[in-house]
């Protein structure tokens, strides 16, 4: 993988070279948190935080995003048809995404992009999207990337990963997008042969920091119907408020609803996050609603995410390990606590066990 050197004191005029053909965004502080945000000519994005308090995936995924336009007056020539909202796919670089929400992307892909359904909306602003990582040297105390097939210094889903080394950024150059990218940012000076031995030793201390690991390796063999039966499941939603703090934080959700809005004769179709964890989620037509208790939703998350998804794809959990759900839920639910009693569980003969 190619290396490229990067004085941090021509990292400011490198970015602006950049914005002649790319729409930047970074992280920008707000208050106590940081937010991905569009930058203005000159800005910088701020790189001394952790993590933002919200994923990327909105820059691909818009929490809420206008599909089509409609009239519904009978003097416009193409009134009732919908007709597709004009959007901008124009070239954009997101800075400073960590390893694990780049991941996402990849992971997320399999919902939107698939053999029998691409989805264009996500497909055209993803392909848009050039990824410039920022390596996690200093992962929170909930991160377990690692356990979750990621890590601080993945690349997976990146197109290029910048490693901090004091003065100067060594960046790892990984898909064509990233070698227009740097090209357009006027980064060509190569790192010496020493670089990639630097970006190894940094990654080794970073993934020796994760000290939050969860086993996950039983997942696929557990019986589907003998964990949705399970009992611990009335103690992991007892506290659940149902505020669905956890999949708008969390990078790999990808639940929406289509709406229409209409104001006077002129109207829209949108589309809008939604969550699981929502009591309406499920609410058919009819005023059945097949998961009308709490319990019921917050056992959906948990199977959909480390059961479900793993039956399906055969391939790691619906997770990447950014820990963001158990920093902020108002509760304290853990999902690294409710993965354990999910792997580990057991039927015992007619009573129910957990193996420690």
């Amino acid at each position: 993988m190619k290396v490229i050197y990067i004085e941090k004191a021509q990292w400011a005029s490198g970015l602006e070279k950049a914005g002649d053909s790319f729409r930047l965004w970074g992280p920008v502080r707000r208050g106590q948190f940081y937010a991905f945000e569009e930058l203005a000519g000159g800005q910088v994005p701020a790189l001394d935080f952790r993590n933002t308090r919200l994923s990327a995936k909105g820059l691909v995924y818009p929490q809420s995003e206008k599909m089509f336009e409609y009239t519904l007056d009978p003097g416009q020539p193409d009134h009732d048809l919908l007709k597709e909202a004009q959007k901008d796919y124009s070239p954009r670089a997101v800075l400073g995404i960590r390893p694990c929400d780049a991941d996402a992307f990849e992971l997320v892909a399999r919902n939107f992009d698939t053999p029998e359904y691409q989805d264009p909306y996500w497909l055209r602003a993803r392909e848009a999207v050039t990824l410039v990582g920022l390596a996690c040297a200093a992962p929170c105390s909930t991160c377990f990337c690692t356990s979750a097939g990621s890590g601080p210094f993945s690349t997976k889903g990146l197109d290029i990963l910048l490693v901090d080394s004091g003065g100067n950024f060594l960046a790892q150059v990984a898909t064509p997008k990233g070698e227009a990218f740097a090209q357009a940012a006027g980064w060509r000076q190569p790192a010496d042969d020493a670089a990639a031995a630097e970006i190894d030793r940094q990654r080794q201390v970073a993934e020796a920091r994760i000290d939050s690991h969860v086993a996950t390796e039983r997942l696929r063999q557990q019986d589907t119907l003998t964990l949705h039966a399970a009992p611990f499941w009335d103690d992991v939603a007892f506290a659940c408020i149902n505020c669905g703090t956890c999949t708008y934080l969390c990078p790999t959700c990808w639940c929406f609803d289509i709406q229409d809005e209409t104001h006077g004769r002129q109207g829209v179709r949108l589309r809008n996050w939604d969550s699981c964890m929502f009591p309406l989620f499920t609410l058919h037509g009819s005023g059945h609603n097949p998961r009308g208790q709490k319990v019921q939703r917050v056992r959906q998350r948990f199977m959909h995410k480390l059961k479900y998804y793993v039956d399906k794809y055969e391939n790691g959990i619906q997770c990447v390990g950014c820990g963001r759900c158990v920093r902020h839920c108002p509760v304290n639910i853990d999902i690294r606590k409710v993965c354990e009693l999910m792997n580990s569980y057991t039927l015992a003969g007619d009573s129910c066990a957990v193996v420690s």
